[in-house]
């Protein structure tokens, strides 16, 4: 019998995010910090202890996993944790988000073990906007990745942007018309005020109702009611197979129907990605290793005291949480 999660707020969550590393091949300055101290193997959940949570999850009530990093495609025999969430049939959407770097060597695996879903992070299309973004990011590795993607064949590849003001936001049009002609949707996202940074965000941050103004004023935007589970507000761009979306923390709060929680790398439970509250669930992991009871229990009493929302503000000088967005997962 499955026993659906519900939040202090009767908000169901059939969402799941799971990191399954804090590493990455880029250093996105959003990210994470320049000089990053990666974790060390034993403070990291297993690919085994990943599966077990997803099994957990997927008797109480989830339905669909996202995983995340880090990069996850750099996880070492992260094939096989793919294959085995293939055969768990109450995942009805097994997901991907990644930069990209892997996606000539990893996209045939990933169709094979039956990921429908990928969102690419593409943030420039100018090498020295990339660079200097990515800290160590190679753009054609990436454009090559996303195009070696849709020859292998997913039901949907989304690109994700997050825009930054007199870093790379001038590139609005170019990425729309990048996704367009390879018929793909893309989100712009407003940066989060995860981690310090060694630049003032109330000075990057851009609002998406800015964002959206000018979308409107050079293409033929329509109004959707597209979904994909996720807080992201779709328009289609007439005449082509382009969805632009817009994913709005601070301009148009989305909080009251969240659906999702988040697992990092390290097992914890994060219950909203701009708050500090989590659970430890690596512990009872290892200490339960033939019983999921404990776990589920864990899991189920979470649901009390998961926050109400975020709680962004860009204009106080210290970040929302201190945690960069590499340790939660993305």
């Amino acid at each position: 019998m499955t026993t659906n999660l519900i939040d202090q707020f009767n908000r169901t969550i059939n969402y799941i995010r799971i990191s399954v590393t804090d590493r990455c091949d880029f250093r996105c300055i959003y990210c994470m910090s320049e000089k990053i101290k990666f974790l060390p193997r034993n403070d990291v959940l297993t690919l085994e202890e990943i599966n077990r949570l997803a099994n957990i999850f997927t008797t109480l009530g989830v339905t669909k996993i996202r995983i995340t990093g880090g990069e996850p495609l750099v996880r070492k025999n992260i094939d096989s944790l793919f294959h085995n969430l293939s055969k768990n049939k109450n995942i009805v959407d097994l997901t991907l988000t990644t930069n990209g770097s892997q996606l000539i060597h990893k996209a045939q695996m990933l169709k094979e073990a039956g990921v429908k879903r990928i969102n690419i992070s593409l943030d420039s299309l100018n090498p020295l906007t990339f660079k200097k973004m990515t800290r160590i990011g190679n753009l054609d590795q990436v454009v090559n990745g996303i195009d070696h993607a849709l020859n292998v064949g997913f039901d949907k590849i989304k690109l994700n942007t997050v825009l930054m003001r007199d870093i790379n936001d001038s590139e609005i049009f170019d990425l729309t018309n990048f996704a367009i002609k390879r018929g793909l949707d893309l989100s712009f996202i407003e940066e989060m005020p995860l981690g310090a940074t060694n630049y003032e965000r109330k000075i990057t941050s851009i609002s998406n109702d800015e964002i959206f103004k000018k979308l409107d004023e050079n293409f033929d935007l329509e109004d959707t009611l597209y979904k994909t589970g996720g807080p992201a507000k779709y328009w289609s761009i007439k005449n082509t197979n382009t969805k632009i979306g817009l994913i709005s923390p601070h301009s148009h709060n989305f909080c009251s129907d969240c659906n999702r929680i988040r697992i990092s790398c390290k097992g914890e439970l994060f219950l909203c990605l701009g708050q500090e509250t989590k659970i430890e669930l690596m512990p009872l992991l290892r200490l339960f290793p033939n019983n999921d009871d404990p776990i589920k229990d864990a899991i189920i009493n979470s649901m009390k005291i998961k926050p109400k929302s975020h709680e962004f503000d860009l204009s106080k000088e210290k970040p929302a949480v201190i945690r960069f967005m590499s340790h939660t997962g993305g």
